[in-house]
């Protein structure tokens, strides 16, 4: 019988590569709520009139450069009340969706509480809709064919160029948008790796640092995916695959967890108290029989594994057993056990920005992260196709607000002096969990006034429980590949890796899928979708 090959050992020891968290900008917005601003005593329309007062200029700006050389000589109109009949002109207010599907707190307290209440609608748009533009002055309607396709929320700031009708309308005849923020990180001189973003040229360097993202773990939903999970933890630390795997798993410096990573509670009942009144014994302060600790522990047990190897930071989501409002403050250390003692483990807000420096060439890549619930909400509003989960998260940062239909139909907390959710600059990275399907693009702007080239990749995480996907982000070059743990009766075995350039590695197939964009302006390269 002969005997087994010997397993390849490396030439070198492997070492993990490493970055660095840096300190936030004082242009970057805090999501953390302190003694200070945790009040809930004030109106949700202090939250426009700051959103409007921070937005209208830029807005202002953009239009100017826009319609300034428009036969007709369009004027701006400070007030949208102040409109007059037949004049070309341009106005800058809030959008307010006025939609018979849309939940309505009023019929809510008005109706028969003996009666269930219906469930909620999967989405909210109809023919019947009215589009509004409101400011200080009032309200007047918007109307005209442009509409029909244009992407509008309740919440965006923008300006519209058209006139008013007789009956007291105004007729839109173009939109103007903040546009992109400014990007620090953007210079004239640009290093030429930075240049190659998504270039066939490009090419992955020994040395880069790759950041993993994975989003809807899913931990104790009825159908688990315990399996792929597990081959997550071993693929991470290192325990899994050949000698060339283990190369490219130790170019990944750390995991960020974006949202769900438990899934929703479910009440059995069965610990409720009987017709008597008496009341089982209780441990702990919670029933046993109505809650089990099953998937915190679970859960906690799987970051353990995986932060001895490397930093984690992991983001509350919908499903979680956080608040549910946003934003959703970090989870506290002391329910995760002995990775809590770790420096290593960071728990998020949701949304959060982390600034990363990479210690092999000192890059500084600016994230923008958030578990998905604002894009989900978004998403109601909008017809599909043509809209798309992509193109809406790209036009946040024309918007440059990353949650418009907060607080109309997406709970949020009520601020008084800011709103943090305004994007004051264009973020390096921008990942959205809690999607159902993965889908990226890279944007890009030019900037003919200072000459400047802005870019963000942007990145939707799919459902790690129904897809088995992990993504990873190069932090030099921006490019992006997938992995995907699947096996026999997995929903998603050893990984396939991805690469979405085209680029085939290992024994996996290229990824042939662009979605088109019909409803927005193409810019940088095509969107992928898996």
């Amino acid at each position: 019988m002969a005997s087994p090959a010997p397993l390849p050992i490396p030439d070198t020891q492997l070492a993990r590569a490493t970055t660095t968290v840096i300190a936030p900008s004082p242009q970057t917005p805090s999501f953390i709520i302190d003694s200070k601003n945790k009040t809930y005593k004030f109106q949700y329309s202090n939250i426009y009139f700051l959103r409007l007062r921070a937005l209208r200029e830029f807005v202002q700006k953009a239009a100017i450069k826009r319609w300034m050389k428009l036969p007709g000589n369009p004027s701006f109109v400070p007030r949208v009340l102040e409109v007059e009949p037949s004049q070309l002109c341009y106005i800058i207010g809030t959008v307010y969706l006025d939609m018979p599907l849309k939940p309505n707190v009023m019929e809510d307290i008005a109706r028969d509480h003996s009666i269930p209440a219906p469930p909620p609608p999967p989405y909210y748009y109809s023919t019947d809709d009215q589009v509004m533009m409101e400011d200080e002055s009032g309200r007047i309607q918007l109307v005209g064919e442009r509409l029909k396709s244009e992407k509008l929320v309740t919440g965006l700031i923008i300006g519209a160029l058209g006139m008013e009708t007789p009956d007291g309308k105004f007729e839109v005849a173009d939109f103007c948008y903040a546009g992109l923020p400014p990007q620090p990180s953007t210079t004239k001189e640009e290093p030429e790796d930075r240049m190659e973003v998504d270039s066939s040229n490009t090419k992955d360097l020994p040395t880069d640092e790759w950041i993993g993202v994975v989003s809807g773990l899913n931990i104790g939903a009825p159908s688990p995916s315990d399996g792929q999970i597990q081959l997550l933890v071993e693929y991470l630390t290192g325990e899994e695959g050949s000698a060339d795997d283990q190369v490219c798993v130790s170019q990944i410096s750390r995991l960020i967890i974006a949202g769900n990573s438990m899934a929703p509670m479910l009440v059995t009942g069965k610990g409720e108290a009987d017709a008597e009144g008496d009341k089982k014994s209780r441990k702990f302060g919670y029933d046993g029989t109505t809650f089990s600790s099953h998937p915190v522990l679970s859960l906690s047990g799987h970051l353990l594994d995986m932060g001895r190897a490397m930093p984690i930071h992991i983001l509350p989501g919908e499903t979680d057993p956080s608040g549910t409002i946003l934003p959703q403050q970090p989870f506290p250390r002391a329910m995760f056990g002995a990775i809590s003692s770790f420096s290593s483990f960071t728990c998020e807000t949701n949304p959060t920005y982390l600034h990363l420096s990479s210690d092999s060439t000192h890059i500084t890549r600016t994230f923008l992260l958030h578990s998905g619930q604002p894009v989900n909400d978004m998403f109601k509003y909008l017809p599909s196709p043509p809209h798309t989960p992509l193109s809406t998260v790209e036009s946040t940062l024309k918007w440059r607000h990353i949650a418009p239909t907060a607080p109309d139909t997406l709970w949020c907390h009520p601020y008084f002096t800011s709103d943090p959710f305004i994007i004051p600059e264009t973020p390096d990275i921008y990942i959205v969990g809690g999607q159902k399907k993965f889908m990226t693009k890279l944007v890009e702007n030019d900037d003919n006034d200072h000459g400047l080239r802005k870019r963000c990749r942007i990145v939707l995480v799919p459902e790690f429980s129904e897809t088995g996907i992990l993504v990873l982000i190069n932090l030099r070059s921006l490019g992006v590949k997938i992995v995907r743990f699947r096996g026999e009766n997995m929903t998603g075995s050893m990984p396939d890796t991805n690469y979405l350039d085209g680029t085939k590695t290992s024994s996996s197939e290229m990824i042939p899928l662009v979605e088109p964009e019909s409803s927005i302006p193409r810019s940088g390269s095509s969107p992928t979708c898996l």
